[in-house]
């Protein structure tokens, strides 16, 4: 219920950050839904639906490299961020906002929405379903570096279609939450080994005695 409560909250702070930041201000920052303003860009199909044919991809991989588990709460996740983006982005509304405050709100919300389904076991089923798989295939892989690095390749593919102007926005975009999300996942990791640790020194002191 707890992991649940958490992929839910997860996905409301991403879809409200890309339904009225990211999309309005044309940000190209690596995620599924930038891939869909590219696509958007380039065929003229809606937005939501690229959105959700790219989702619906990255199940079927999520499904076949990280199993069973990760699979059905990432079923949950894609279908929390459907209905949310779709619910956000039909209301029309546009956030009057400084793109600096744009940029900088947008990447705390997604980081926070990123680290709160990760932790709960589940992919964003965006493109850290990649990072997920290449972590689980080698642990020393950083999730939060390898998201970077995707987004960073869709970064450069943006800039063919929109220009430098979205590009540079969405560097400081990746730069900023690939920063917040790797912290919250360092203090997550040392958080969970100290309670190991913990527990393994209370269980040697009842072994002593």
């Amino acid at each position: 219920m707890k992991d649940l409560l958490k992929i839910l909250i997860g996905n409301v702070s991403m879809t409200f950050a890309y339904a009225y930041l990211i999309v309005p201000n044309e940000i190209i920052n690596g995620g599924v839904t930038s891939s869909a303003l590219l696509l958007h860009a380039l065929s003229g199909y809606n937005i939501a639906m690229l959105a959700n044919a790219v989702t619906g991809f990255l199940l079927i991989i999520c499904l076949v490299f990280l199993g069973k588990e990760y699979f059905v709460k990432s079923i949950v996740s894609s279908l929390s961020y459907m209905l949310f983006f779709n619910f956000f982005y039909s209301l029309n509304i546009r956030l009057d906002l400084n793109i600096v405050l744009v940029v900088v709100i947008s990447s705390i919300l997604i980081a926070i929405g990123y680290y709160l389904c990760i932790t709960a076991h589940a992919s964003t089923v965006g493109f850290d379903v990649i990072a997920l798989i290449l972590h689980h295939k080698n642990e020393k892989m950083d999730i939060a570096a390898t998201i970077r690095i995707i987004n960073l390749i869709v970064l450069v593919l943006g800039f063919l279609v929109y220009g430098y102007t979205s590009i540079i926005k969405g560097v400081a975009y990746t730069l900023i939450f690939s920063y917040l999300l790797k912290k919250m996942l360092n203090r997550k990791q040392h958080s969970v080994k100290s309670d190991k640790d913990l527990k393994e020194d209370d269980s040697y002191r009842v072994k002593e005695l």
